[in-house]
């Protein structure tokens, strides 16, 4: 199976890979390749740099959906994740009433963790997933991760979520004088005035009391974390793992790699980006190399020509390393596909050139 046929059969990409491989602008091609192909696609970015508005030719984006206008039979939409819109969103769909959720929503503590909380970000944007892929009607929503470990994170959100919602001290939170546990929460009731000296009473008020306004919503919660899990894990779903060949990400996709065998998920394809094209190119066999090469030796003599072979000679070498530092990757990540990108000669930040890219990546599209 190549890319292309990976991407057809799924309805979730995540794109995963190091920071500065080219993830952002894989996961925008990856969308617009499907809309080529008559499909409905939304790339949603969690990053919060705006490389993937750049790469789409957009000043910026939000947390709506902006519609990408371009030549194809389908669509392309795309958004950048606003964790605390979303987190608000949650609130508001499991509050059993309006006065709970502003009650939720004006809490200090909640306004503070909402966006910023470590490991709120990652389960927001496994939520927006979840809203997109199932809620909506997109044919495929790819998603551009953060780099490597937080991705990580990103997998694993909603399970750690299930679990601080079934935890004891979450319970001793939401409850403190009911049964038993309220002579845990009198032998904490000390620590608890030490805490307060240090990060000052209103906090701890303020948190306590939006644990307390919680209560009763951890149920819609827990269930919609258990969904989201599901749905990272369905065949439908592919990681896509994204690195370039330097030796330092080929080592952090291994790693990845490696994290998602022991969680059960498999690669379904390799991007690596940047790749050193490996010139083949001697003076007995001049109708090997490329027609530009070729071209600008027939322009050159003597130590011009010279130093055209040695230039070549070095590309092959360093193609070679390239390939090798690659070797182990690529079998880890068997059968999986591996695409490997030449180094372009500009940076993409159009349409017109993400369009070419997605030739190099997925292939052109043959009108039926």
């Amino acid at each position: 199976m190549n890319l292309d046929e990976v991407v057809a059969a799924s309805r979730v990409v995540v794109c995963c890979g190091s920071g500065g491989v080219g993830k952002t602008t894989t996961a925008a091609l990856v969308a617009l390749h499907a809309a080529r192909t008559g499909r409905r696609s939304v790339v949603v970015t969690i990053d919060p740099a705006r490389r993937l508005a750049n790469a789409l030719g957009l000043a910026h984006l939000s947390d709506e959906a902006s519609t990408i206008d371009g030549p194809w039979p389908g669509e392309m939409h795309a958004l950048m994740l606003d964790t605390k819109a979303t987190f608000d969103g949650l609130v508001r769909r499991y509050a059993a009433d309006d006065q709970q959720a502003e009650q939720i929503l004006a809490n200090r503590f909640y306004q503070n963790i909402s966006g910023s909380l470590s490991g709120t970000q990652e389960y927001m944007a496994s939520e927006r997933l979840y809203e997109l892929a199932i809620e909506s009607d997109y044919d495929l929503v790819v998603v551009d991760t953060p780099p490597t470990r937080n991705a990580l994170d990103f997998i694993d959100a909603p399970q750690r979520l299930a679990r601080f919602l079934d935890h004891r001290i979450y319970k001793i939170l939401i409850n403190p004088s009911k049964g038993p546990i309220r002579a845990v929460n009198l032998a904490a009731a000390a620590v608890t005035r030490s805490l307060a000296k240090v990060v000052g009473a209103d906090v701890i008020g303020d948190a306590i009391e939006f644990f307390r306004a919680f209560d009763g919503m951890e149920e819609g919660f827990a269930r919609r974390a258990e969904r989201v899990d599901e749905l990272l894990r369905e065949p439908t779903t592919s990681f896509l793992l994204v690195a370039s060949p330097k030796a330092d990400t080929v080592a952090e996709a291994g790693y990845f790699a490696e994290r998602l065998g022991e969680l059960g998920i498999d690669v379904r394809g390799l991007v690596v980006n940047r790749m050193q094209p490996a010139f083949d190119f001697s003076t007995d066999r001049p109708e090997l190399a490329g027609t530009a090469v070729r071209a600008r030796a027939a322009t050159l003599s003597g130590t011009a020509l010279g130093d055209l072979y040695t230039g070549l000679a070095d590309a092959r070498q360093l193609a070679a390393a390239e390939e090798e530092h690659l070797s182990g990757l690529a079998e880890r990540v068997a059968p999986a596909p591996v695409v490997r990108v030449p180094i372009q000669a500009a940076e993409v930040n159009d349409l017109d050139a993400l369009d070419h890219l997605a030739d190099l990546v997925l292939g052109p599209v043959v009108d039926s």
